[in-house]
């Protein structure tokens, strides 16, 4: 058990390990998850099964231990690193007598909280919408049968929780048509950078791993940076001039990813994601001061091909480079690195320190040269004032 200092509702966060590869035993990024929703970890628990418990996921005497540890330690919610079904999530909270969240709720509730463009809240409330019309059994108390017909022996009416299934599902395809709005107005955009002949580059990465301070340190932009998770959720795009090649491209922020990404977020998504998809070059930032930085990638990778842009080029940026000790720094800070079978070129920065960015021009303008001259981004180019 580990605690933590701060405000905010205290949760004892909760990880069933069945197994799996990418399992988190110290629950770890589920604590930051928590914490970035504004929560307080007060203690965690984690336990081995095969498979999930039909009823309560871990069953009853996990459930029953649970329940102790979050008297002991005050918890006022408990919080899963996996998604729960709707049962499960409701027999839990009859068995713990507490609130019970998932970490599908978690991530909603975080999007939904530093969403600020029109179009992102639009995309969370969707996500959200689809997300509680499963879970309205649970969620509601007045979900009894109305009364039908004239006076009052009326027939048996329709069931309070069809009337507000009704009118999520109206909800839902209400904001679905002011998205498919607002992607309309950027697929405009999008055609007036192409008639301006664009070169497009979008930052892409797991979340907190410095996507936006590299990019308010490319453009001298002030987007927003903070050692947080989601710091940000809205696409931003700016003009970034590369001196190299005597020309400027359109550099875009994009959301960070995460394991277990909900399926509605990246649906709702879409339309933010479409920076990175109608991109021409994608720079992935990558943690290099994560130990976990491969499972992080492998997260990143698994996203862009969910989303339709794995086969666009990429560049392998490993961010935090002044995070490293000296016996972890790298003894190149360019070479190659090996993605599933995929050799990608990497570069080591620090977006906080300056390090390694005049590199990254360097090979920007490159990449940007090679695609104007229709030739491949590994062919020789000499560049204007680039030593030979």
């Amino acid at each position: 058990m580990t605690a933590s200092s701060g405000d905010g509702t205290p949760v004892l966060l909760v990880g069933v390990d069945f197994g799996l590869p990418h399992f988190d035993g110290d629950l770890e990024e589920l604590g930051l998850l928590a914490q970035t929703a504004g929560m307080k970890p007060v203690a965690r628990l984690t336990c081995k099964r095969k498979a999930p418990d039909a009823a309560l996921f871990i069953g009853s005497g996990k459930a029953d231990e649970i329940r102790t540890l979050a008297q002991m330690h005050g918890a006022a919610e408990v919080l899963f690193d996996q998604s729960l079904s709707p049962a499960q999530q409701r027999n839990l909270e009859r068995h713990l007598e507490l609130p019970v969240n998932d970490r599908t709720l978690l991530i909603l509730e975080i999007f939904a909280q530093r969403a600020r463009s029109h179009e992102g809240k639009l995309q969370v409330e969707l996500a959200r919408l689809q997300y509680l019309s499963t879970r309205l059994v649970r969620r509601w108390s007045h979900l009894e049968r109305q009364t039908g017909g004239i006076g009052a022996r009326g027939g048996p009416g329709e069931k309070q929780i069809e009337l507000d299934r009704r009118m999520i599902g109206d909800a839902v395809k209400r904001t679905r048509e002011r998205l498919v709005k607002v992607k309309r107005q950027r697929t405009t955009q999008r055609r007036q950078r192409e008639r301006r002949d664009t070169f497009n580059i979008s930052l892409v990465g797991y979340t907190n791993a410095g996507k936006s301070t590299l990019f308010n340190a490319l453009v001298k932009a002030r987007a927003y940076a903070a050692d947080l998770l989601f710091a940000t959720l809205d696409t931003t795009t700016r003009q970034l001039y590369l001196g190299d090649a005597g020309r400027s491209v359109s550099l875009s922020d994009t959301v960070g990813f995460i394991r277990d990404l909900p399926h509605g977020l990246v649906d709702a998504f879409q339309a933010t994601l479409q920076e990175a998809i109608d991109a021409d070059l994608l720079l992935h930032v990558v943690d290099a001061s994560n130990p976990g930085f491969p499972e992080q990638m492998a997260q990143v990778q698994k996203v862009l091909n969910e989303i339709g842009a794995a086969d666009i080029p990429q560049i392998l940026v490993f961010n935090k480079l002044d995070s490293l000790q000296a016996e972890q720094r790298p003894p190149l800070l360019e070479d190659q690195y090996d993605v599933d079978g995929h050799v990608f070129p990497r570069l080591f920065v620090s977006a906080r320190s300056g390090e390694g960015l005049d590199a990254l021009r360097h090979t920007l303008s490159l990449r940007l040269l090679a695609a104007q001259k229709c030739m491949t981004p590994d062919a020789a180019i000499e560049l204007p004032g680039a030593a030979p």
